[in-house]
C-alpha cells in the first residue's frame, strides 16, 4: 500500500507538488494523468527517490510504503529501490546480452548463485511475457530486440530483484500499437502480484489498464477516484474538461 500525506515538493524555488494526499491500495493499478508539466512524473519519482538525484530539491510531508516513511533518515535508498522498480518512457536496455540485462540487478546486489540467477532470469522473462520470444537467444545483444521487446525486457529487469511496487513512466509512448497492447496486457497480468503506478498521457490507456486514476493540474491533485468514475462522472469541472478534451 502506498500513501502520501500533505506532500510538497520543490525544485529550488519552484513549488512543483502542492499538498498531495493520496492512498493507493496494494495490487492495484493507479494511473496518473494530466497535461505536460503538471507534476505527475515528479510525483511518481518520489516513490523510489529518483528526485534525490536532482540538485537543490526538497520534499516535505509523508510518503509511505506499507506504513514506512521512505524519506526517514533511517531508510537505505538502495534497499528501497530493490522494493520499488521503475520502467521509463523509452526502453533503456544495457549494452549487454538479454540474459545479463535481467541478471544485472542480482549481480549488483552480490548474488553469486548461478542456478538461482538463471531461475530468476527465466521467471522474470516469463512474468514480462517475453520468455517464449527470447529463450533461444539469451546470449544475444538486447539491442537486437524490437522496441516493444526491449521495453518488456526492461520490465523483466525490474522484476528480477523481486520488488513489491512497479513504477511506469509513459511505458508505451514510444511503441507501436501492437507493442502497446502487449504492454497493457502485461500490466493487467502483473497487478496480481505488484502494486503498479503508471504515468500516461493516453487517457484511453488509463481507462483500459487502471483501477484508480489521479488527475494532476499545475502541481495539484485535482481529483482521485475509481477510473470509471473519473472518466464517466468526475466530481470536478476541471477533470471533466480534461477527460473530454476541452483542454490539455
Amino acid at each position: 500500500m502506498i500513501e502520501t500525506k500533505n506532500v510538497d515538493f520543490y525544485y529550488a524555488g519552484f513549488h512543483a507538488l502542492k499538498d498531495i494526499s493520496i492512498r493507493m491500495e496494494s495490487r492495484t493499478v493507479t494511473a496518473l494523468i494530466g497535461p505536460s508539466g503538471c507534476g505527475k512524473s515528479t510525483f511518481l519519482r518520489l516513490f523510489n527517490r529518483m528526485n534525490d538525484l536532482i540538485d537543490d530539491t526538497r520534499v516535505s510531508g509523508e510518503c509511505l510504503i506499507d506504513g514506512e516513511d521512505i524519506y526517514h533518515k533511517s531508510v537505505a535508498v538502495d534497499e528501497l529501490r530493490k522494493r520499488v522498480g521503475m520502467v521509463f518512457q523509452k526502453p533503456n536496455p544495457f549494452p549487454k546480452s538479454i540474459f545479463e540485462n535481467v541478471a544485472y540487478g542480482l549481480r549488483v546486489n552480490d548474488v553469486r548463485d548461478k542456478s538461482f540467477i538463471a531461475c530468476r532470469v527465466e521467471a522474470s522473462l516469463r512474468a514480462a511475457a517475453l520468455w517464449e520470444e527470447v529463450k533461444d537467444k539469451l546470449r544475444k545483444s538486447a539491442f537486437a530486440l524490437s522496441g516493444g521487446q526491449q521495453q518488456r525486457l526492461c520490465i523483466a529487469r525490474a522484476l528480477a530483484v523481486s520488488p513489491s511496487v512497479l513504477l511506469m513512466d509513459e511505458p508505451a509512448s514510444a511503441l507501436d500499437p501492437i507493442s502497446t497492447s502487449k504492454i497493457e496486457e502485461l500490466i493487467a497480468d502483473l497487478k496480481r502480484d505488484y502494486t503498479i503506478v503508471i504515468v500516461t498521457h493516453n487517457m484511453q490507456q488509463a481507462a483500459r489498464v487502471s483501477d484508480k486514476t489521479g488527475f494532476f493540474m499545475m502541481g495539484e491533485l485535482v481529483e482521485f477516484g475509481d477510473t470509471r468514475m473519473i472518466f464517466s462522472d468526475p466530481l470536478k469541472e476541471q477533470t471533466r474538461n480534461y477527460v473530454t478534451g476541452r483542454f490539455g
